[in-house]
């Protein structure tokens, strides 16, 4: 009688053979990969089509038998678009950083200062989080309209830490709790401050978490809708999502090239930040739930 072993590899061994990896591992990536990649395609196709491929019943729908920019030309050149990118980028990239030293701030107090009803703390500013925009935003009007910020960058800037402070401070205080506490008790026999602890030490050790919380924060920011309608009406102060929506859609007519063309630009710059930051972005998410 043969005599069974499960010394951990025998999950693996099963997977050996060609056939049991295409059936579960290959085939099930496709599909995955297809599901995911395919509206991407389709947003891209539809931005070279011209009008008249656009509008035809008969040929290929997933194909672009003459490509056109066109569309690029119009969205370009015939609408505000540049100046809702740049919008998009100040209010984004202010946001972040102003989300960061906060969470920064917050995080490493609530982790390293110990003081009393920390966890509370902690635990009340990811609650906070879950709070839905769609709710803040009512109050959050209010004060836009009575700090006299309607219609400007800054309604956007000051209410988005609103929901990026608390999933970055959540997000951070698992990050800093993974860093020994000895190397601060070092500094601190030394005769180092809190905050050159946190300059020199606690910072350049946190750097994939610092990654990934400022990442999570500039997508955000960058695809807002909510308050970004709500409180700027202006086209000239609109951001992307925004602007597209209300400046490329007439009553019924939907100018789908031009719509597609400019979801595909506004969606490149966040593409290219994972691209080059996705190992500090999985890194930073490991490190703030290895405990």
């Amino acid at each position: 009688m043969k005599k069974d072993t499960d010394d951990g590899t025998q999950g693996m061994d099963y997977l050996s053979s060609l056939p049991r990896q295409v059936v579960f591992v290959y085939l099930p990536l496709a599909i995955f990969v297809f599901v995911l990649l395919f509206p991407f395609y389709w947003m891209a196709i539809t931005s070279f089509k011209p009008d008249n491929e656009l509008l035809s019943r008969s040929g290929n729908p997933f194909w672009v038998i003459n490509p056109t920019l066109a569309h690029f030309n119009k969205l370009v050149f015939q609408t505000a678009y540049p100046e809702w990118l740049w919008n998009t980028v100040i209010v984004s990239v202010v946001a972040t950083f102003v989300s960061l030293v906060a969470s920064v701030m917050a995080a490493y107090a609530i982790e390293r200062l110990r003081f009393h009803g920390s966890r509370q703390v902690g635990l009340s500013i990811f609650l906070a989080y879950l709070v839905p925009p769609s709710i803040l935003f009512i109050p959050l009007a209010a004060i836009v309209f009575q700090l006299g910020l309607f219609d400007t960058r800054w309604a956007l800037i000051l209410t988005y830490p609103t929901f990026l402070i608390p999933f970055s401070t959540w997000l951070l205080m698992g990050y800093f709790r993974s860093i020994p506490y000895e190397l601060e008790e070092c500094a601190l026999i030394d005769g180092a401050s809190r905050l050159q602890i946190l300059w020199k030490i606690v910072l350049p050790l946190s750097v994939p978490g610092l990654i990934s919380a400022g990442i999570f924060a500039f997508t955000l920011s960058w695809n807002e809708f909510i308050y970004a309608l709500t409180f700027v009406s202006s086209s000239e102060v609109k951001t992307v999502p925004v602007g597209v929506i209300t400046e490329l859609v007439e009553g019924d007519v939907y100018h789908w090239g031009a719509l597609m063309a400019g979801a595909l630009l506004g969606s490149l710059p966040v593409a290219i930040i994972y691209s080059f930051f996705v190992e500090y972005y999985v890194s930073g998410l490991t490190g703030a739930v290895k405990e």
